[in-house]
């Protein structure tokens, strides 16, 4: 927690230094009140010189400590504890010094309003809580200086300490905005950073890559390979870009799955689908986790699987496949397009009646099971596209969202 508020307070901007400056001229302030409203009483005390020896130390303390107070690089909780101490004590020494008559009658204490100020160090150096158990400390002490529990205590401990804790809460949330606001300004430095290098590598190093994959391809042998492993190095690359250079919360990297996942826990398809990119296929995924559940999200995958066997069988080595991910509201949509020479409409039916039934089941067959669809487009010369559709299941779809929120959420604490 330390570390989060010094560096967000290292800042440009800075909600805590006005509030320090606050604190500081408010112990000024009702420094003079105090000594104002001493000097208007001093007549009716038992031990006036006694009394203004005490406001000269607290005097002397609060301008020697004006420099401490007024910034939080300097005051620490020695500080705050020192000044609770000084207070806590003109507060019992009143008793000694004024005439008992007056302490029985009400009359103030030596710091007064001074306490406040004591309390309002306590709210912008630690939050409500500190200044709670410091305004009950200072409650305490007038009671002790009473010597019985009145209604006027009872009345100043709770409106001071209901003081503290709404100044202490006002500036925990400040310092969480400040905070927020630092960690928007390291993304807005790192994204912008990102782009320009994508920028530069894309003008530069991905064209080459793309040049080599092509030469390559046209003049076939080892140069082939050659440009097969550029074509490779090209979607590395792309997908390095992707992902972010530097921490983005607005991008969430897909996790590997266990070698032995819970079937009934979500699962992310983007994981599933990732290994399956390569030199001719591209995948696109959302940026935030695809999550369905385990049994779903693998017969899914495997679906994908057997469409990309049958690009690979029926148009060829060569083709070129994208694979397109959609995260919608209430389904996920799989679309897997080449630039094969797709064939005619009724080519499906005659293969089932044939026996092949690769389409049938593999595709078909599994996301009937999940309660989906696969739609098979395709027309001679123009390719092929398969879309599946998982609906999300009621019930699960806010589960599987709650839980990609608390993903990003854990990421976000971890970068911050």
């Amino acid at each position: 927690m330390g570390t989060k508020e010094n560096r967000a307070g290292a800042g440009v901007f800075s909600v805590e230094q006005p509030l320090w400056r606050a604190v500081t001229a408010f112990r000024l302030l009702t420094l003079l009140y105090a000594v104002g409203r001493y000097a208007g009483d001093a007549a009716h005390y038992a031990h006036p010189a006694a009394a203004w020896a005490y406001m000269g130390v607290l005097s002397l303390w609060t301008f020697a400590t004006v420099r401490q107070f007024a910034s939080k690089a300097r005051c620490n909780w020695w500080w705050l504890y020192a000044d609770l101490a000084l207070v806590v004590a003109g507060i019992l020494l009143t008793r000694s010094f004024d005439q008992i008559a007056q302490v029985d009658a009400g009359e103030v204490t030596l710091p007064t309003v001074r306490a406040a100020a004591t309390v309002l160090g306590f709210s912008v150096l630690g939050g409500w809580r500190p200044a709670a158990l410091a305004a009950l400390i200072v409650g305490l002490a007038n009671i002790g200086e009473r010597g019985r529990v009145t209604s006027s205590n009872v009345h100043n401990i709770v409106l001071l300490m209901l003081a503290g804790i709404a100044i202490g809460y006002v500036v925990e949330l400040a310092r969480a905005s400040e905070q927020t606001l630092a960690r928007a300004l390291e993304i807005q430095a790192a994204t912008r950073e990102r782009e320009r290098l994508a920028r530069d590598i894309h003008d530069g190093v991905l064209q080459v890559l793309a040049m080599v994959q092509r030469r390559g391809t046209e003049l076939g042998g080892e140069a082939e390979e050659i440009g097969r492993m550029a074509g490779e190095q090209e979607i590395a690359l792309r997908a390095l870009i992707a992902e972010g250079l530097a921490p983005n919360p607005s991008y969430e990297a897909p996790r590997r799955q266990s070698d032995h996942p819970d079937p009934g826990a979500p699962q992310d398809l983007r994981a599933l689908l990732g290994p399956l990119a390569g030199s001719r296929v591209t995948v696109a995924a959302p940026g935030t986790p695809v999550l369905l559940p385990g049994r779903a999200a693998s017969e899914l995958s495997a679906a994908v699987g057997a469409a990309l066997d049958n690009v690979r069988k029926h148009a060829g080595p060569g083709a070129q496949t994208w694979i397109l991910v959609e995260d919608e509201p209430d389904a996920v949509v799989v679309s897997v397009r080449d630039d094969g020479p797709g064939f005619a409409a009724s080519r499906l039916g005659e293969a089932e009646q044939e026996g092949r039934l690769g389409v049938s089941q593999s595709i078909r067959g599994r996301l009937r099971d999940l309660g989906g669809s696969a739609e098979i487009t395709s027309a001679a010369g123009q390719g092929t596209e398969v879309e599946l559709r998982v609906p999300r299941q009621r019930g699960k779809a806010s589960g599987a969202s709650a839980t990609a929120a608390a993903a990003t959420a854990a990421s976000k604490e971890s970068t911050t």
